[in-house]
């Protein structure tokens, strides 16, 4: 059986080590040094449930030994479909603790989408839940290893494992508190992240302990996370964003709180029954909570700052929410699956640069704006943003094509993302490219038409995409969802713009109310899936405007 591994560039890996980015450490050592540090004060906390360090030490040893047992070894890609909670981050810990890697499956996934990322993977097992009835992901993950030939193990996290499969908990409570014995290094891969594909199929993204945990650790210093603070995740650790945030924990042995899933009122809940100091959260969720009003009477004050990532930040509801914060500030971040946490704001940020920016680089990553050319461009010029960086991923899961598509000669990353970088270094999102509307032959980014259609009284939410044209190539069609009750006309849309200045060549052509936004595991929307539904639904149309 192929082993997951990464060849890495004799310079790049000569660089940044010297420079301090790159060693060793991997995810056994944490473990072990909170443990023995920290081992009193608690890891994990999910509703009354709460494992300290070392219990969180002994419980990974234990799954560990189990997994061992049962053949997985060094290399070896091991799914992981769990919702945020203990299962999840023993799993984890205890995979990268055998040496084997862990691939990600988000929960909303299933049938043959599930199935062919697994065969991509060569995924020799699979962690999930027997829960769902009918549905269940165990039953369904046993009747895939016909089409996912290497997958040999089906285990079971949570629920009563069906015949065929086995009993994580049964397996781990039979092993001893010893951790395995296993040569790692920090240029081992750990980790299998799979990209959003809102735009494309995903693509297959290995990393080794040295590209995230130095990201990590530097990131948690400069974000001002310690020992005592407790973290809130709002997005699933199946997702980078998630993840990034157990990263951090870890690397300073802070407590982490456990949201099995993001729901406005479960959300509010964990922060007064938790108190967390620190919240993750993308701009949907915050919004969500704030037009339920379910941040009313509530004591928002044990928050030191609420971050958000995962989709450009609008600046009203950044302005909003930090008043209710009671001393607290609002945070920016930028990130991609290819390279963790690439740019976010710091806490002695004025506010304008915390409402309007996502901020500076992290620790050792290079970022630039280039023309359609490749030039680099001044400060302020907008343009595609570019990365390179000891976080930075070194290609593609078997896809040499994406890989040389993403790259530039000089081993820039393109990251598909428009944006400006001001003269302080800090970046400002702008869209994406493939985002970009030409119509006909006059191209404008959505993101401000997006922006202000979330100003308007009748809109829950807005997402501006093209929909193909015979004459002009490209229109703009809005897609909204309506508040309750609510209505709207194409012309409302384009006398609120107008009102607001936009330039008439921006104002959409089509307006479509839909029920919900099709939308990724964070929250992003897919807005490819907009269009394809679009067309489906009117396949006779030529022209939609």
């Amino acid at each position: 059986m192929a082993r997951l591994r990464i060849d890495f560039d004799p310079a790049r890996t000569a660089a940044y080590r010297a420079a301090g980015f790159w060693d060793d450490q991997v995810l056994r050592d944490w473990l072990v040094r909170n443990a023995g540090a920290r081992g009193a004060h608690v890891a994990l906390r999910a509703g009354e449930t709460v494992v300290t360090h070392a219990q969180l030490r002994d419980a990974v040893a234990r799954t560990a030994n189990a997994l061992a047992r049962l053949g997985i070894a060094k290399g070896d890609v091991v799914a992981v479909q769990l919702p945020n909670g203990v299962p999840f981050v023993v799993a984890y810990l205890a995979i990268a603790c055998v040496g084997a890697v862990m691939q990600t499956v988000h929960l909303a996934y299933r049938g043959a989408d599930t199935a062919a990322l697994l065969a991509h993977s060569g995924a020799v097992a699979v962690i999930c839940t027997a829960d769902g009835g009918a549905a269940c992901p165990a039953q369904a993950f046993l009747a895939m290893r016909g089409s996912a030939a290497a997958l040999r193990e089906v285990v079971v996290a949570a629920g009563p494992a069906p015949a065929g499969a086995r009993d994580l908990a049964a397996l781990a409570a039979r092993e001893g508190v010893d951790l395995p014995a296993v040569d790692l290094a920090g240029s081992d891969a750990f980790l299998l992240l799979y990209t959003s594909g809102t735009t494309a199929s995903p693509k297959g993204v290995p990393h080794a302990y040295q590209d995230f945990l130095a990201n990590a650790r530097l990131s948690a210093e400069a974000l001002a996370v310690t020992p005592e603070d407790i973290l809130l995740c709002a997005a699933p650790f199946t997702h980078l964003y998630g993840l990034f945030t157990v990263n951090m924990a870890l690397a300073v042995g802070a407590a982490t709180v456990l949201l099995p899933a993001f729901s406005p009122p479960a959300f509010v809940e964990a922060i007064r029954q938790a108190r967390p100091t620190i919240a993750f959260t993308a701009p949907a969720h915050i919004a969500a909570c704030m037009q339920a009003r379910l941040f009313d009477g509530v004591d928002l004050g044990c928050l030191k700052y609420v971050q958000m990532s995962g989709s450009a930040v609008p600046a009203d509801l950044a302005r909003a929410l930090e008043p209710l914060l009671g001393g607290g500030k609002v945070m920016q971040l930028w990130g991609m699956t290819e390279l963790q946490a690439g740019a976010y704001t710091r806490l002695d940020d004025p506010a304008p640069v915390r409402m309007e920016s996502t901020g500076r680089a992290s620790p050792g990553t290079e970022l630039r704006v280039v023309d359609a050319a490749g030039r680099a461009l001044a400060p302020g010029a907008e343009g595609e943003l570019q990365m390179r960086g000891p976080s930075l991923f070194s290609g593609y899961l078997d896809n040499p094509e994406a890989t040389r598509d993403a790259f530039d000669a000089d081993r820039w990353f393109r990251t598909g993302d428009t944006a400006t970088i001001d003269a302080d270094g800090n970046v400002r999102l702008t869209g994406r490219v493939k985002d970009v509307i030409n119509r006909g032959g006059v191209k404008f980014n959505p993101l401000e038409i997006e922006t202000l259609m979330l100003r308007h009284p009748a809109v829950a939410e807005a997402a501006v995409a093209a929909l193909p044209d015979p004459v002009l190539g490209e229109r703009a069609c809005c897609f909204v969802v309506l508040r309750p009750g609510a209505r709207l006309a194409l012309a409302d849309v384009q006398q609120h713009l107008a009102a607001h200045g936009v330039s008439r060549f921006k104002w959409p052509e089509r307006l479509e109310a839909v029920a919900a936004m099709p939308v990724t595991p964070t929250r992003k929307v897919i807005k490819g899936r907009l269009v394809s539904d679009w067309l489906a639904r009117n396949p006779t149309r030529e022209n939609p405007s």
